[in-house]
């Protein structure tokens, strides 16, 4: 009689790989648990904290009793090597689940080639937190860049925060870590529990590409599912016409929790902004919708400019799949969004990047290359290449997941010097000895190529305080690469000149003619941004001189020159009806202003602005080209009055501007003979202005006067701007 074949034997656990998995020390815990074949016996070995006893179960076999070890480790001898799931009992409870440790990686090969690369041009598709089915169960798959940790656990309340339940599988070298977890679903919140080299455990992180987070104070990261449906086919196929540097572009700066408020000072959700402010703005006239950063950050009073989580739009105002919804609703009424995107730092908050993995990963080791002592950031290692790649994904991200139209680069001038803001001896040269910061280059080049190149149809901007050369010129003509720079001389010029008593302004009379003697080097757009607003400066109005109604008046002229001065235009929130206090954001946008005709005349002057630039081609088509543009006189400040020609798409527009209170009958020269008609006066009546002007139009005289054969007598009221077009 044949004998049976003797059971196999369990193999013994070493006490050290025990004891590392139960202090949560276990830097390869995949190798260790789950089931694995140990010379043709399949040992199941499982860590289950808080169980006292623990059952496999493979399909329909019996349930095999895993043999306690001790502080909740678990093991058994398998009949195959095939899925099981577990029942724990322990503390008189029951649970049964998946255990992780029996699923294969997901990342495969190609993405760990790319990650260890650094070339993962969409690394947000491989990192981050997925829900997925994998292996035919459904669960949530985390992966996380940190390649100098001991060991990187997933924390939540699945797992009550404990980092030894879910330690990851690290990739390699890639520096990598992923696990998926099973029974996850959409709106966990979860951080990763790091041990950084040595052992020693760092403050929780948040996901450095999480699609979500939790409402601050909170700050742990949130699974969000970013993909869905979109309704804005018609605005995707004609989008690039719209971004070229002959279309009439007109942005609405807008900090999304400050410019309306519901009851009880509450900040607007996405849904309630995709009808609120999408109809306002397309009301108003506007091209574009410009919003102050959403990813995610810790600090309301930062505006969004020290973002911790880059893949996240703020839970602030909703999901991810809200925001999309914004996009949309938007694309669906003719506008375009931009966003303000901030690769120049990022902040301290022990959740967030710095010293992700217990080294300087992200930042530089060197304070003096990596913090920034105006802010109190850090500042990113541009000349890592993961850290390129993240920052440059990053981008692509927003273009491509939420069909968002362009990018507004913050701070652009922090990044290209390595001086910037600093004293001899607080910066480090570059590899010739100058200042210029090569890599942050490199990666601003880097992005822009990848935005243009990838998604059709998308504009970038430079907020770029310098005279950096070829900012908005082409990568392969040496330039940076951006569509659009923001004209910051031209802004502080004629805020300067406009902010002097009319009286005094003859003496700096070109600080109004000035930016045209470089209006062609770049593609610019004409910004009265948030920052002028700001910080004690005070609103548009309150910066204007005289009594209420000059002070309008100002605005109102000023406005006029601005939107028939070459470039493209930006307007900050509250400034479309000459808001009087500082903007606040903590608080709405005076609205309860327009009940004042003054306030709803100049919100309908700017309406009317973008109506008149919109329709009229010799307004914008040649905003960036010399033969756009050709000045009546330039010279005259003892009036300061400044008159020039816009040309282009086969007509013409005179704009003249007054910028003293004294009503003139003034000789214009005129570049053709005919009708002119008066399609702007910024002194109408319906604006708030006191209605004087040329009863809608002037006829010329053959009477040559500023160089030209034509001119006419014009009534120029105090303080106004007109535009004459003929025919």
């Amino acid at each position: 009689m044949a004998k049976a074949p003797a059971k196999p034997t369990l193999p013994q656990l070493h006490p050290d790989e025990a004891r590392a998995l139960i202090e949560g020390r276990h830097g390869n815990p995949f190798a260790v648990l789950g089931l694995h074949d140990r010379g043709g016996v399949f040992v199941l070995t499982a860590f289950v904290p808080g169980a006292e006893s623990l059952l496999a179960m493979q399909g329909k076999a019996k349930p095999v009793e895993c043999a306690a070890l001790g502080e909740g480790i678990f093991q058994a001898i398998l009949p195959k090597k095939d899925a099981y799931r577990l029942r724990a009992q322990g503390h008189g409870a029951e649970w049964e689940f998946e255990d992780p440790y029996r699923f294969g990686p997901v990342l495969g090969e190609m993405d760990e080639y790319l990650l260890g690369e650094g070339t993962h041009r969409r690394l947000w598709q491989v990192l981050g937190a997925h829900v997925m089915t994998h292996e035919g169960v459904p669960g949530v798959h985390f992966a996380v860049w940190a390649p100098n940790a001991d060991r990187v656990s997933v924390v939540g309340d699945f797992n009550i925060w404990d980092g030894r339940r879910h330690a990851m599988r690290k990739r390699g070298a890639t520096g990598v870590w992923e696990i998926f977890i099973p029974g996850l679903t959409e709106g966990v919140s979860y951080k990763y529990e790091i041990r950084g080299p040595g052992g020693a455990i760092l403050p929780l992180k948040a996901d450095p590409v999480g699609f979500g987070s939790e409402h601050p104070p909170a700050n742990a990261s949130v699974v969000r599912v970013i993909r869905g449906d979109w309704n804005d086919g018609d605005w995707m196929a004609g989008r690039a016409a719209k971004h070229k540097i002959d279309a009439p572009i007109s942005i609405y700066e807008v900090q999304l929790g400050s410019w309306r408020r519901a009851e009880g000072n509450r900040m607007l959700s996405y849904t309630e902004l995709a009808t609120q402010l999408v109809d306002y703005v397309a009301d108003m006239g506007f091209t574009h919708i410009e919003c102050l950063p959403v990813s995610e950050f810790p600090f309301d009073g930062s505006w969004g400019y020290q973002p911790v989580g880059m893949f996240a739009p703020t839970i602030r105002h909703g999901t991810p799949q809200e925001f999309r919804a914004l996009i949309d609703a938007a694309h669906r009424r003719g506008l375009g969004v931009l966003l303000d995107w901030v690769p120049g730092h990022f902040p301290t908050d022990p959740h967030g990047l710095g010293r992700f993995d217990g080294t300087p990963l992200y930042e530089h080791a060197d304070p003096r290359e990596g913090f920034h002592q105006d802010w109190n950031t850090l500042i990113y290692n541009y000349g890592r290449t993961e850290v390129q790649n993240y920052l440059v994904s990053n981008a692509l991200y927003w273009l491509e997941e939420y069909h968002i139209d362009g990018l507004r680069v913050d701070a652009v001038a922090s990044m290209l010097y390595r001086d910037y803001s600093r004293k001899d001896g607080e910066w480090v040269p570059n590899r010739d000895g100058g200042r210029e910061n090569y890599e942050a280059i490199a990666v601003l080049r880097n992005m822009n190529v990848t935005a243009y190149g990838q998604v059709p149809g998308v504009m970038t901007v430079a907020e770029e305080s310098t005279a950096f050369p070829g900012v908005s010129r082409p990568v392969n003509h040496g330039g940076l690469g951006f569509g659009f720079k923001w004209n910051m001389g031209w802004m502080n010029d004629t805020l300067s000149y406009m902010q002097r008593d009319p009286i005094h302004r003859k003496y700096h009379h070109h600080q109004m003619t000035f930016g045209l003697h470089y209006a062609w080097s770049e593609n610019y757009i004409l910004p009265i941004s948030h920052d002028e607003v700001v910080h004690g400066k005070g609103s548009m109005l309150a910066k204007m001189p005289g009594d209420g109604d000059q002070k309008f008046a100002n605005l109102r002229a000023y406005y006029g020159f601005m939107w028939a001065h070459p470039g493209k235009k930006l307007l900050f929130m509250g400034q479309e009806f000459a808001q009087g206090a500082e903007w606040n954001h903590n608080q709405s946008l005076d609205w309860h202003l327009l009940d004042h005709p003054q306030h709803s005349g100049m919100q309908a002057l700017v309406r009317d602005l973008n109506r008149v630039y919109r329709e009229t081609p010799a307004l914008h088509v040649n905003d960036t080209r010399p033969e756009g543009f050709q000045w009546i006189e330039s010279n005259d400040a003892e009036a300061s009055t400044y008159s020039w020609v816009r040309h282009g798409g086969g007509g013409m527009v005179v704009a003249v501007v007054n910028m003293t209170p004294v009503e003139r009958q003034y000789r214009l020269g005129l570049p053709a003979a005919g009708h002119w008609r008066e399609v702007m006066n910024t002194d109408a009546a319906l604006y708030g202005g006191g209605n004087r002007g040329n009863a809608g139009a002037i006829d010329s005289e053959p009477t040559p006067w500023h160089g030209q054969a034509q001119s006419a007598l014009v009534t120029l009221p105090p303080l106004t701007a007109i535009y004459l077009q003929q025919g």
